[in-house]
């Protein structure tokens, strides 16, 4: 055996290094986050699709017609949550000539994100046109409000930023 040979330091084996374990680590974290994510992606419903996209796409000239009625009527709404009485206020507005009629509404609050938040609400105004009605914490989002008489023969519709906004007010498309 040569000199040289005694000299060198026995090798450790590759294991035992930290710089394969260091360079190993990157794709292991991508790895272990692609296998949440996929399960995330599986085990997840996804609430925006709607599995009947086609029958209401074709029902969006009939939204058009109830709009239209709700114009040629000259109806409009404001809508406002009180937090500490938790009560949500109304008053619908119509044009002088149906003044005094009172109907019932379906006031119907969708939820941004989540369907099993909405709220379906139905009231009767008095002869102003004026509801109120309790309602629990109404929760700090985006909703979507649509209003519709007893027939469902118009509607209106605005979106409405809770409390950002404390009133909304919903106009018929002119």
């Amino acid at each position: 055996m040569s000199v040289s040979m005694m000299a060198q330091a026995p090798a450790t084996p590759w294991w035992k290094q930290r710089w394969p374990w260091l360079l190993m680590l990157g794709p292991a974290v991508v790895v272990v986050a692609g296998s949440y994510t996929g399960y995330l992606a599986w085990s997840q419903q996804d609430a925006l699709v709607v599995g009947d996209y086609y029958k209401q796409g074709k029902a969006i000239n009939q939204d058009l017609r109830r709009d239209r009625l709700a114009s040629t009527l000259g109806l409009s709404m404001s809508l406002g949550y009180d937090a500490t009485t938790g009560t949500l206020n109304g008053q619908l507005r119509r044009n002088s000539s149906d003044q005094g009629r009172s109907e019932r509404l379906f006031v119907h609050l969708s939820h941004a994100t989540l369907p099993e938040k909405d709220i379906q609400l139905v009231v009767q105004p008095d002869e102003f046109g004026a509801f109120q009605i309790n309602l629990p914490m109404l929760e700090r989002s985006r909703w979507v409000v649509l209003v519709e008489g007893e027939q469902r023969d118009w509607r209106l519709a605005g979106a409405w930023t809770w409390p950002a906004q404390r009133q909304v007010t919903l106009q018929a498309d002119n």
